[in-house]
């Protein structure tokens, strides 16, 4: 199936240090492109993988899981460790989830975690009926979008296959069982007002995690695809600097590949 406008992923070659970025759940990296770029425009290697059943139709995704999901991004922080002195892990939302658990995993293979408006959990009283009702119902409405500025759309699935809901919420679980693993300077943004992941969520990752460089910022202007809202801005220019403060040496050179 043809990927939809935006959602290729994204490669740049830049210096010695690399970021790697996870977008989120029936999203695609057209939600965290302009960071990407960003990033890149810093003379970072920069990173950022189409996770699989992803970016074509929401029918591609139902196959899949989380184990999909997760092993893409695994493979590119492995790739990303052989040609780079220092790795970093980002994410949006489910994104966020599979940033921390590669910091759990990997140890001292990543250096530093970023995430926006991470999730940590399915919420609501449907989340108990998933195991039930995915064999019932295909799909639920869609959950993209969630931006305050006006004019700007999420490119991603307009329905939730509720297989890979479920699958979601068993990985959420798993990945909040390991938080407590996370040991590596940790910068969360959140915001204020989210209507897809709540900030209680923020605040389970912060009180479970075990990382002593720890810095919270609240995005007061922007929903929940902060990355491309009123306070996008601040997200690629706060990152950049918590980079650069862990790993000063970041590089001047690179090309991109993916637009």
């Amino acid at each position: 199936m043809p990927v939809l406008p935006g959602a290729e992923p994204y490669r740049h070659e830049g210096g010695e240090v690399a970021v790697l970025l996870c977008h989120g759940f029936t999203g695609s990296p057209q939600s965290l492109r302009p960071w990407a770029r960003y990033l890149a425009g810093q003379g970072l290697t920069v990173s950022l993988p189409l996770l699989p059943g992803h970016g074509t139709r929401w029918e591609d995704m139902a196959p899949t899981g989380w184990q999909d999901w997760y092993a893409e991004v695994d493979r590119e922080l492995r790739a990303l460790r052989r040609r780079c002195a220092r790795v970093f892990v980002a994410g949006l939302s489910m994104g966020g989830a599979l940033a921390l658990r590669l910091a759990a995993r990997h140890g001292e293979g990543v250096d530093g975690v970023v995430v926006v408006n991470p999730a940590n959990k399915v919420h609501g009283l449907s989340a108990y009926a998933l195991p039930v009702a995915r064999h019932i119902v295909r799909t639920t409405k869609g959950i993209t979008s969630d931006i305050a500025r006006e004019g700007v759309l999420e490119s991603g699935y307009d329905r939730v296959p509720l297989h890979s809901a479920h699958s979601l919420r068993t990985f959420l679980r798993r990945v909040d069982g390991e938080l407590p693993q996370v040991t590596q300077p940790l910068l969360l943004l959140h915001s204020v007002h989210d209507h897809v992941v709540p900030p209680a969520d923020s605040a389970r990752v912060l009180s479970r995690v075990s990382s002593t460089d720890v810095t919270e910022i609240l995005l007061e202007q922007s929903y929940h695809v902060a990355t491309l809202d009123h306070d996008a801005d601040r997200i690629f220019e706060e990152s950049y600097a918590f980079i650069a403060r862990i790993a000063p040496s970041v590089g001047k050179e690179g090309t991109a590949v993916g637009g």
